[in-house]
């Protein structure tokens, strides 16, 4: 499922930064399956994410292992757009350069997205325009062993804990750019205590669990349900959460063949923070506007796969403890 959120994404930045139909129907979309795509990706981050903190001994472990999941990929993604950068400038603009490495390796991308001498003059000139999502999830790590202690204080009302946490996140959402007349209060209303929804009910995918596994049918209809209502009025989208994690829910549980997409590895992770530059160096050598939209897609799409299978087994997996989950469902483990 990851690895079908990641491609969703990948498919309407293909779209998006070609410009093959700037603001047309299938770019706007497009867009809602990204976004929609995202909002997957943090519900599955909930449930897995909290599910390493339960079963972690002790918080340092649960830190080492949420480190050497996501930052050395991350920080390869970011060093190597650096390096073409100095190479294409003859480090002409060395403090631009600085302040792209150090804003970027510390996951704040919104202060330094650009780098010179790179996709300048392209519809989209950032670098990495899907690693905003990186710094959320990493806030999200952070707040989790907070959170769990504060859901533990409730006690038998730990359900009560977490929808207060869920509602709190739709609130800041909905209601922030209503409340807040500034520019920037849509880029805050998507930051991490609006996409908290999202993570409590991936959070309430692990603790009901058994639950999903035995009924999986019941989650896909009243998840289907909830999404669709989400989508018929503006005020009914803090149901979308709910609604997407019961379908993810059923996907995930239903009876049938288990399909093994990590079986060489896995390159959701990879697909997800390398697809962007490879599309925008692709778009800056033309090849977008040469070979058509069509080919140069399938060549992206051979390209990406490629980088996101070799940063798997070269980075990601070898910075990976021995006994980590995604280690062990790789067919190699």
């Amino acid at each position: 499922m990851r690895l079908l959120f990641a491609f969703c994404v990948f498919v309407y930045h293909a779209v998006a930064l070609s410009s093959v139909a700037p603001f047309g129907p299938a770019e706007n979309f497009l867009g809602q399956l990204g976004k929609l795509s995202v909002e997957g990706f943090f519900i599955v981050s909930g449930a897995l994410v909290f599910g390493s903190l339960e079963r972690s001994r002790s918080l340092s472990l649960y830190a080492e292992k949420r480190v050497r999941r996501l930052y050395p990929a991350y920080a390869v993604i970011v060093i190597i757009p650096a390096l073409m950068s100095a190479l294409l400038t003859g480090l002409a603009q060395p403090e631009a350069i600085a302040r792209y490495l150090g804003a970027n390796l510390i996951f704040l991308n919104f202060l330094a997205p650009d780098l010179p001498g790179l996709f300048e003059g392209q519809r989209f000139t950032e670098v990495n325009g899907a690693l905003w999502t990186l710094k959320i999830e990493v806030m999200f790590y952070i707040a989790l062993p907070f959170i769990a202690l504060i859901l533990r204080l409730f006690g038998k009302a730990w359900w009560l804990g977490l929808l207060i946490l869920y509602a709190g996140g739709a609130a800041w959402s909905l209601c922030l750019p209503m409340l807040l007349d500034h520019p920037l209060a849509p880029e805050l209303a998507r930051q991490l205590p609006g996409q908290m929804a999202y993570f409590a009910s991936g959070m309430a995918i692990w603790k009901l669990w058994d639950v999903a596994k035995a009924k999986p049918g019941m989650f896909g209809l009243i998840g289907l349900v909830l999404l669709a209502v989400s989508y018929a009025h503006p005020f009914a989208e803090p149901l979308r959460a709910a609604g997407l994690a019961g379908i993810i829910a059923c996907v995930a549980f239903a009876p049938g063949p288990m399909a093994d997409a990590a079986q060489f590895g896995d390159v959701s992770y990879g697909l997800y923070i390398t697809h962007f530059p490879i599309l925008q160096t692709m778009i800056a050598l033309g090849l977008f506007a040469s070979l058509g939209f069509g080919v140069a897609a399938v060549v992206a799409t051979l390209v990406v796969l490629l980088s996101s299978f070799l940063l798997w087994h070269l980075i990601e997996k070898p910075a990976l403890r021995r006994d980590s989950h995604y280690r062990k469902v790789a067919r190699a483990e």
